[in-house]
């Protein structure tokens, strides 16, 4: 479980209620595909014939670009979070994070979702007794790429939700 019970206004853009501008939709959307794209090593080092993650990454950016619909991109994340689901270790985690990158043009708060499962993935490939190590450096890494303009809002956001994402945002 990766998304709250309860979808607070944050995450809902404006023209649907809530206070969240479509700029900064953007921006998460783009920040997820960077947190997905940072581990999809894992999912093509594992299936190299299989495109639904990394086409997924490029429907939520082309989402951002105006060039696909939040449909097709959610679409895109759908056929991802499949290819999914017969993948295990690393390569499943890297897969469904590329496939929940692919579903923020649908709801924002998917954007911890494509965060939470990349870090599970790093920690899933890294040697034995170095699993932590290699979660607080994705995590640290993920930060850094955080756009200024959300910045805070995920922070918070990763704040609230770490339990229910498998408390990974302790970095």
């Amino acid at each position: 479980m990766i998304l709250p019970k309860v979808r607070g206004p944050r995450f809902v853009t404006i023209r649907r209620g809530g206070t969240l501008a479509d700029a900064h939709h953007r921006l998460l959307a783009l920040w997820a595909a960077a947190c997905a794209e940072h581990v999809l090593g894992l999912v093509e080092s594992s299936r190299p014939g299989d495109p639904r993650p990394r086409q997924a990454i490029e429907h939520a950016r082309a989402w951002v670009r105006g060039e696909v619909t939040m449909m097709r991109a959610r679409a895109a994340g759908g056929h991802a979070m499949g290819a999914a689901r017969d993948l295990r270790g690393a390569a499943r985690h890297a897969a469904y994070a590329a496939g929940q990158a692919g579903a923020v043009a649908h709801v924002a708060a998917h954007e911890l979702g494509a965060a939470a499962y990349a870090i599970k993935a790093a920690r899933a490939a890294a040697p034995e007794g170095e699993s932590e190590t290699a979660g607080r450096l994705e995590c640290q890494w993920q930060r850094d790429q955080l756009p200024e303009p959300v910045r805070e809002l995920v922070l918070d956001d990763q704040r609230l939700r770490n339990d229910i994402c498998w408390s990974v945002f302790d970095c």
